[in-house]
């Protein structure tokens, strides 16, 4: 059972669309009054507020998980899971009856946590993708957990894709071919990704298709045949292409501001199930079954709150039928398709503890599958189900050290615009505090064409037990929410309705008496840093204190600097930032980027960066460094030589967190944790940068 996740253009995770979709939950959204939900959050801290609650040591927040990602391999033989080896985070695999001591490492990287990995239709393989330093040029690896090793040692991993300067994205792992992946590689022209056959076992190469069409992605059938080509092109617009030997037919085009994705194949190879909201009459997007060959079009699922966009669907992976849909509303919810799934449903939230259900893997025959619970409190836990004798065992909770009870609650909530549109946000509110005049950090997401979900934050839960109110606005712009959400931000960063949007909702929690007007900060990450500096400079009485994580400071520099295997959403870009090569954009993205306002910046900022960091380059960070350093203002600034857009090395995390806290602590007088362990106050030394070396190109 398997779950799109989908990226987008300055988050934190890989870049695949523009378009949302990402949930794997089971609690049912109720819509709570507005109002009514603040004077309970009140009334709980009111309650609470004799005392606050430990202090949690950072560690637990942002070291590595003892053990996490676990996925069943399709003949149920096995299971595999990520855990630290030697201190960096490896793939480990056990019999499916062996107890978890007994888990074997079958890679040992010494450098890099693995981020991702997946197993091969017919269970020989582990296939998983890492880069080097962050640049993002992933490469695609396969070890066979069955090879015989000796004591102590690891199989050999193969190298399906050796070359450092080309990233490889995957298509499709066809079931019919278990020996064969479908990946794109952009080894010809760094701008495209031509489609290959790569076979497992020997790393055997073919070419499948060249792109000469600027295409952006491209879609297989269930057995891993060729069938689609999606085109962004210059307008703007969507082109979807069924593909016929060496040539293209258009058979869907959705324009500019609306969302069409094809999602996979049917099985009977002749529908394509697609997300979509073409039309002005339609504005939240739908699942829709499309024929390319004849054209029709019928609508399979759509919100039936009608409050949000189409998120997911979730397929049987022995039946390869839909068996429920998912969507997220200010919580995630999910509809069963199927009776025995449904049936399913019921059983899981009966028997589990109160939350968020989440399905991450399944047996090719049904039978079993990786269950996990979580919520705003819980980092969850994973259990194994076996569907058949409804067993449930549980295989290992995450994070056990963290003391759940000291966690503060995240409560969905709306306010209004400046003109008059309404904003959904989340609210998490310091246990053991009273919910007056509190100290706020702000945490505007990345994307920006992403959104906040409901659900356990390392930094909200950080922040808040620091002290904090944590304020996560899904400002315009964000996903979810509809098109004409969506398209409400375009050209509307900085200066304009996107950063409105977050100042109207600091004003608010100050209106409520919740903030404490004279501490209030902001911290991002991506989107989320451009926010931060841009708070900074556009409204530099509203903020004590910033912090920007890998956030653009020069719009222009920005885009310029994009990596070259986003030429086919440059168009895009360019109508929903603007467009630096026109006399009007290039004014407009001046204005817009903090950068050229600097002069107005007033409050004491941190930067962090990745020095590999592929989208947002070091050249934002330094170019912002470098125009406050003569300004009589606190500037702090750590820069990673061995990461890229967001940190994931653990020392590095940790050197972030320890900065990030004490920073905050000084600027708006919440809690610190002092002690800093050795290795991470070394590491904390070398990223610290001597701000008056830094150099900025013409």
């Amino acid at each position: 059972m398997k779950l799109k996740i989908f990226g987008f253009f300055l988050g934190i995770i890989a870049v695949s669309s523009i378009s949302s979709a990402k949930a794997q939950s089971s609690e049912i959204f109720t819509q709570i009054d507005e109002n009514n939900k603040i004077i309970q959050m009140q009334a709980q801290n009111r309650d609470n507020s004799q005392q606050q609650p430990p202090l949690i040591d950072r560690k637990i927040f942002f070291g590595d998980p003892e053990i996490s990602g676990a996925q069943l391999s399709p003949d149920g033989k096995y299971l595999a899971f990520r855990k630290p080896l030697n201190g960096v985070i490896n793939i480990w695999v056990k019999g499916i009856d062996e107890p978890m001591s007994a888990a074997r490492p079958i890679t040992e990287d010494k450098n890099r946590p693995i981020p991702a990995y997946f197993w091969s239709q017919d269970s020989q393989y582990i296939l998983f993708v890492q880069d080097k330093g962050g640049n993002e040029n992933f490469r695609i690896y396969a070890v066979s957990p069955t090879d015989k090793v000796a004591k102590g040692q690891v199989p050999k991993a193969k190298d399906l894709t050796p070359d450092d300067q080309v990233r490889a994205i995957i298509y499709a792992v066809p079931e019919n071919n278990p020996d064969t992946i479908i990946v794109g590689l952009n080894d010809r022209d760094p701008k495209f990704h031509d489609v290959y056959s790569i076979n497992i076992a020997t790393g055997a190469r073919k070419l499948l298709y060249k792109n000469d069409s600027n295409v952006s992605n491209w879609v297989t059938d269930l057995n891993g045949n060729l069938r689609l080509a999606v085109i962004n092109l210059p307008d703007g617009s969507t082109q979807i292409n069924r593909i016929e030997a060496d040539s293209f037919e258009e058979v869907y085009r959705c324009q500019f501001g609306e969302t069409c994705s094809p999602v996979r194949f049917h099985k009977n190879g002749k529908q394509v199930y697609m997300s979509t909201n073409k039309g002005n009459d339609v504005d939240l997007s739908q699942l829709v079954l499309f024929n390319p060959q004849t054209k029709k079009l019928e609508l399979v699922d759509s919100d039936p709150e009608k409050q949000v966009d189409f998120g997911s669907p979730i397929f049987s992976e022995e039946t390869e039928e839909l068996i429920g849909t998912v969507y997220i509303g200010d919580k995630q919810r999910i509809y069963p398709k199927d009776k025995e799934f449904a049936a399913d449903l019921a059983y899981l939230k009966e028997k589990l503890p109160d939350g968020q259900l989440g399905m991450s893997s399944m047996t090719e025959d049904g039978q079993k599958m990786i269950v996990t619970v979580s919520s705003d409190i819980d980092p969850g836990s994973a259990y194994l189900f076996n569907r058949q004798t409804k067993k449930l065992s549980l295989l290992y909770q995450i994070l056990p050290e963290l003391k759940r009870e000291n966690l503060a609650k995240m409560t969905p909530i709306r306010y209004t615009a400046r003109d008059g549109l309404e904003i959904p946000a989340y609210l998490t509110l310091p246990v053991g505090k009273p919910a007056r005049n509190l100290p706020v950090v702000v945490m505007p997401h990345g994307g920006p064409w992403a959104r906040d979900v409901w659900g356990y934050n390392p930094y909200t839960q950080f922040l808040a037990n620091r002290g904090y109110a944590v304020f996560q606005p899904n400002f315009r712009a964000s996903t979810g929410y509809g098109k004409k959400f969506l398209n409400a931000g375009n050209k509307q960063w900085g200066t304009g309705a996107m950063q409105h949007d977050i100042t109207d909702g600091v004003k608010y929690l100050i209106d409520q008496g919740i903030a404490d007007p004279k501490r209030v900060g902001i911290f991002g990450g991506s989107y989320g840093g451009y926010a931060t500096l841009a708070g900074l400079a556009f409204t530099p009485e509203l903020y004590a204190a910033g912090v920007s994580y890998v956030g653009p400071s020069n719009l222009i520099t920005l885009f310029n600097s994009v990596p070259p295997y986003w030429e086919s959403f440059k168009a895009e870009l360019k109508l929903r930032m603007g467009d630096p090569n026109t006399p009007e954009g290039k004014k407009q993205l001046q204005q817009q980027s903090p950068l050229f306002s600097a002069d107005k910046m007033k409050s004491p900022l941190l930067v962090i960066q990745g020095a590999n960091d592929p989208r947002v380059k070091q050249a934002e960070s330094d170019q912002i460094v470098a125009a406050l350093r003569t300004k009589e203002i606190d500037v702090d600034y750590l820069l990673a030589p061995d990461e890229g857009h967001g940190f994931r090395q653990e020392t590095n995390k940790l050197a972030v967190a320890a900065a990030l806290e004490k920073f905050f602590a000084e600027h708006l007088q919440g809690r610190y944790q002092e002690a800093v362990a050795p290795e991470v106050k070394k590491q904390l030394d070398d990223l610290t940068v001597d701000i008056s070396k830094v150099q900025v190109s013409k």
